[in-house]
């Protein structure tokens, strides 16, 4: 059991102690991870992937919430925004992740809803607060103070006579959830009536999911989200569902690389490494010049692709998956590389040709790249919650492993409903900032245009890797528009250059900025190069010479967590990076 706190990895492990399976422990993990607000809470949503032995096949969860009534591009724009908001009332996306975590649970677990829960329940009863969720509150609060509801929960020290005084608990301090603990118990009550009526396990938390979206718990959400000027109504939540889809799917080198579909950025990594079996990766040597430049080159081609063709994987228009994913147009992309300078002009390609068919949107094309954003270059005040691109740029999420000796293996991406967050009235529960990641225009990207109904096109992205058809890799990471970068890197580590799991979650990364941001205001930043502060000066000089803008931190691997099952013994690695607190317990 990984994940990115080590309270919600113990959670986990107490799913194994108590006789659960892998599907049971990722529940409770990513249960206790929006209660303790592992940069994500309950009103979130998550992705996930789950190798299931009995079937030995993957299947993909989409628990990412849609649009609600109403959000269209005119009803922004006559607000004078050119993107939906990144916070706030007009933030949220219908909740997401507690129909996923119950979907999950029964289809696929073997534990009671009561039992995944038990663990969050009691750190919703009271924590102690670490010092980087009492930082985070504080230097948000004058965001949390603006919705009553929020300031009660987060802001027990606030004082409107002294707002610039120390609002948020203190490190150290019990932190108590009293409205989200009687939403969970409500849950719990639901299941147990629904057993004690003679119902299965899996109808009872079914019946607890009905009472989530269609009952009293919804009228609660939806009268607060109103209240504080939202969109969201009853309808929303009641035809809202979770999906269980087949996963997207490519081969490397004799690997099936498993990521879920164009609904997030998954498949991008999928692009990445069909455009990188043109080369001769190990060749290239591990972090030279000509390795960074040829990521970076190969990673820009298929994220323009992700900008222009991703999109809801089940609403029209239909994405051109078949071409996007085809080998022979990765060879054409690979062809367009230059090997001596960045293309600071990199475009989409058309995959249309690739599929038989003639490509509707080629005016469109014409037009890239667009500039997205406002007249001026900068979004209105309260449209934003004032982090800088770099925050956004890895806003949010958390990720979790889990697997278990009968075979089954799960990856998780659960985001959404960070902090600064509107809590919706006495129901506890955080909504989503997940609007932003729509576009307002067809130029923008016409698949992921803002529409009553619609899911976002997310950065979530889980992996599940197979090996001659049976489980080898699992894993996932925070990062937002940095996580398929990463994760790309961390895949090549181990398969390319033969690093252990843990190493290969430590070892430096770089990542590109050139793909339009999925959140804010879209911006792209041709050239724009991180490294890890120690690459050598000399590779610094190169990349600057080849048309990049170097910058540095002292770490780069992104908080990568990931699983592996050894081949030849069949035990189970498991590795968390030393870039936050992802933590991991075997049991």
């Amino acid at each position: 059991a990984v994940t990115g706190q080590p309270l919600a990895a113990a959670a986990g492990a107490l799913m194994f102690a108590r006789g659960g399976k892998a599907v049971d422990a990722a529940c409770a993990m990513l249960a206790a991870g929006a209660t303790i607000w592992d940069t994500l809470g309950w009103g979130g949503e998550t992705v996930g992937l789950i190798y299931d032995p009995r079937s030995r096949g993957v299947r993909s969860i989409d628990a990412v919430g849609a649009a609600p009534s109403g959000a269209t591009p005119d009803y922004f724009s006559q607000r004078g925004l050119p993107f939906p908001p990144s916070l706030g009332p007009l933030a949220a996306v219908t909740p997401g992740t507690p129909g996923g975590l119950m979907v999950m649970l029964a289809e696929y677990g073997t534990l009671s809803l009561e039992q995944v829960l038990a663990p969050s329940l009691e750190l919703a009863r009271g924590f102690p607060v670490d010092m980087d969720l009492a930082e985070s509150i504080e230097q948000r609060k004058h965001l949390l103070a603006r919705w009553p509801s929020s300031r009660d929960v987060f802001l027990t020290h606030y004082d409107a006579r002294s707002p610039d005084r120390w609002a948020a608990p203190r490190p150290g301090e019990i932190f108590r959830q009293p409205g989200l603990l009687a939403t969970l118990e409500k849950l719990i009550d639901t299941e147990r009536r629904a057993l004690a009526a003679g119902s299965t396990r899996e109808e009872a938390i079914l019946a607890a999911y009905e009472r989530f979206y269609r009952g009293d718990i919804a009228e609660g959400l939806v009268a607060a989200t109103q209240e504080a000027g939202g969109l969201m109504t009853r309808a929303d939540l009641a035809d809202w569902q979770v999906r269980i889809e087949t996963p997207s799917m490519t081969t490397y080198r004799g690997f099936e690389v498993y990521k879920p579909t164009q609904s997030s950025q998954g498949p991008v990594m999928l692009q990445t490494l069909n455009i990188l079996e043109h080369m001769d990766v190990r060749s290239l040597g591990y972090n030279t010049p000509r390795y960074i430049h040829s990521l970076y080159q190969a990673m820009n081609l298929a994220f323009a692709d992700r900008d222009f063709y991703y999109g809801d994987a089940q609403r029209p228009p239909v994405e051109p998956m078949a071409g996007l994913l085809s080998k022979a147009y990765a060879r054409q992309r690979h062809a367009s590389i230059d090997w001596q300078q960045n293309d600071a002009a990199v475009a989409p390609g058309d995959p249309y040709p690739f599929q038989n068919q003639d490509n509707p949107y080629a005016s469109l094309l014409e037009q890239w790249p667009t500039l997205l954003r406002d007249s001026d270059g900068s979004l209105r005040d309260e449209q934003v919650d004032a982090r800088t691109l770099d925050t956004a740029f890895r806003a949010g999420t958390t990720s979790i492993q889990a697997a278990d000796a009968e075979g089954w293996v799960v990856s998780l991406t659960p985001s959404g409903a960070w902090i600064p967050t509107l809590i919706a009235g006495d129901t506890g529960i955080g909504l989503s900032q997940r609007m932003q990641a729509f576009v307002t225009e067809p130029a923008q990207g016409p698949f992921n245009v803002v529409t009553p109904g619609q899911r976002p096109r997310t950065t979530l992205s889980p992996t599940v890797v197979l090996r001659e058809g049976r489980p080898y890799l699992a894993f996932s990471q925070q990062g937002g528009d940095a996580q398929d970068q990463n994760l790309l890197q961390f895949f090549l580590n181990v398969v390319e250059f033969g690093m252990d799991i843990q190493r290969a979650v430590e070892a430096p990364n770089f990542n590109s900025y050139q793909m339009h941001a999925s959140f804010g205001d879209h911006r792209a930043e041709p050239g724009r190069l991180l490294l890890r502060a120690d690459t050598s000066v000399r590779t610094r000089l190169e990349l600057a010479g080849m048309g990049y803008r170097i910058e540095t931190w002292p770490r780069s691997s992104g908080p990568t967590t990931a699983v592996l099952v050894d081949p030849e013994h069949g035990t189970l690695w498991g590795a968390a990076s030393d870039f936050g607190e992802d933590y991991g317990i075997a049991w």
